[in-house]
């Protein structure tokens, strides 16, 4: 846990260091759990989201996009049922005076009771070497079956306790469970209640009530009451989807983990509206294709499915992808299968038909919904925490040195290319470094650097993750080649000058990803 705890640390200093991440507002001492995306964290940001973007819009003729605005009518949220039920089990520590969402603290449990079976599979494994079978292992361990007893009982009756909103046995779980603050150790706990989510303002001079509108939750529901606007104006069958990116916003609890769970963050949401009755069989299939969505970014190992134990009062089936962050695996997306909940409940409230008439059939109906929503921010994490390595290189004179890269897909690096002259104080090398830069620039996001050795300027470009760096030197001055170096590899190449545009547009092109 330990060495989680300080791989985590470390991706975050980086993300400061190198201009990904700030807290926000640092100079007053910051806002808890609100961050800002520095100069290369907002250019991998908007590439991740370019790539979202072009594989859920640009490859798929049935759907797409919208931009809704964040305020919405206040009946929206009635209507959603986000008024009423869209709320988190709180509780107080009554010494430490510390506030906690009470099914996470039961979650923690379950995570130690995961971590000491890890800890025991981790043993076998050493003491039995290329003989070692886990599954077997899991099956017959008796330490390992105990635990697994009381992991299956706690997580069957968490789910009954929120499924059934029982605040009472999420109390009576964290007496029973021995569970402690974790800021104090103190067990002095006050009695489990509702916390509504949503942030709510004031629209214009109108005061009370009346004028009480809300921050959206989630981008879903702008999707929803559009959803004859686009039907209509781009003149859509059933299936088609509706994709939107944009910021959300909810009064968590506890917001932690660095940019994992924040209040104020970013969604990429596709509504996919088919035919009732279709809906399961269109689940599966883009549960299948969001994970191959992944897969392209991150390796099989770390990512994986987990059902939702508690389904949502909207769904009648859920799954997360979760993928392994430094602090264990976590939910990265979710598709949920959401009934015609939404459009009925909007149908119903506004009084307007909502429905999509089949010319095939002759009969009008309410479409159901398949929807895949990930967070933004938690793509960013998790894309960071799987590209930051520390390597141990050996150098041309035997010594052994290490280096922080960050192992990005080229598609999605912030910086393509950087162009480097071998001497700063050269005005020709300095004049065809910008030559290459500005050739460069017509087609990728590229930049110049000056400012040290050139052993210090590939080190600084393998930590903000640069696929690819040129160096200008006198032999350029003779025959117009000149230096690429790969980041991965760290090998290198002579070029023509005129060839590295070409080369940098098309090892970084983001056709790589998408295919």
């Amino acid at each position: 846990m330990s060495n989680q705890n300080d791989t985590f640390k470390n991706l975050i200093a980086h993300c400061k260091e190198y201009g990904f991440v700030f807290q926000s507002s640092e100079i007053y001492d910051g806002l808890s759990a609100t961050y800002d995306y520095g100069p290369y964290g907002v250019e991998l940001k908007n590439n991740l989201k370019e790539y979202w973007w072009k594989s859920m819009v640009q490859m798929n003729d049935n759907i797409v996009g919208l931009d809704a605005a964040i305020f919405m009518h206040p009946k929206t949220w009635k209507a959603s049922g986000h008024v009423d039920a869209f709320n988190d089990p709180l509780i107080d520590n009554k010494d430490s005076k510390k506030r906690y969402r009470a099914d996470q603290l039961i979650e923690g449990v379950m995570e130690k009771l995961e971590n000491k079976m890890n800890k025991e599979v981790t043993k076998a494994k050493k003491r039995f070497g290329e003989s070692f079978d886990e599954v077997q292992f899991r099956a017959t361990n008796q330490r390992v079956l105990n635990n697994q007893k009381k992991h299956e009982a706690i997580r069957v009756r968490l789910a009954a306790a929120m499924t059934n909103e029982d605040m009472a046995d999420l109390k009576n779980m964290i007496e029973e469970l021995g569970v402690a603050c974790p800021e104090s150790g103190s067990k002095n706990w006050t009695e489990v209640r509702q916390f509504n989510l949503m942030f709510n303002t004031q629209l214009g001079a109108i005061a009370g009530e009346g004028g009480k509108i809300y921050l959206r939750p989630e981008t879903a529901q702008g999707i929803f009451v559009n959803f004859l606007n686009v039907q209509k104006s781009t003149r859509q069958s059933l299936p088609f989807g509706i994709a939107q990116i944009g910021k959300a916003f909810r009064n968590e609890i506890v917001a932690r983990q660095f940019i994992f769970r924040m209040r104020e963050f970013e969604q990429m949401e596709m509504q996919f509206f088919v035919k009732p009755g279709t809906d399961l069989e269109w689940y599966e299939n883009w549960k299948a294709k969001r994970l191959a969505w992944h897969k392209a970014l991150h390796p099989a190992s770390k990512l994986r499915y987990h059902d939702h134990d508690n389904l949502a009062h909207y769904a009648n089936a859920a799954v997360d992808i979760e993928f392994q962050f430094p602090f264990g695996f976590r939910e990265l997306e979710g598709i949920h299968s959401r009934t015609d909940f939404d459009l009925k409940a909007h149908q119903e409230l506004s009084g307007k038909k909502i429905q999509f008439f089949d010319p095939a059939t002759k009969e009008s109906y309410v479409p159901f919904v398949v929807e895949t929503s990930i967070g933004c921010d938690r793509m960013f994490l998790a894309t960071m925490a799987n590209a930051l390595e520390k390597e141990e290189i050996v150098g041309g004179n035997g010594k052994t040195s290490t280096r922080m890269v960050l192992k990005l897909h080229p598609a999605i690096a912030p910086v393509k290319c950087t162009v480097f002259p071998l001497k700063s104080n050269n005005p020709e090398l300095v004049a065809k470094a910008k030559e290459v830069l500005n050739d460069l620039r017509f087609s990728v996001n590229a930049q110049y650097d000056d400012t040290g050795s050139i052993g210090k300027l590939y080190r600084r470009q393998d930590a903000i993750g640069t696929p690819y760096c040129v160096t200008v030197d006198f032999q350029t001055l003779e025959d117009n080649t000149v230096t690429i170096r790969e980041r991965d590899s760290m090998k290198q190449e002579r070029v023509p000058m005129d060839q590295v545009e070409k080369i940098v547009r098309e090892k970084t092109d983001m056709r790589l990803l998408l295919s």
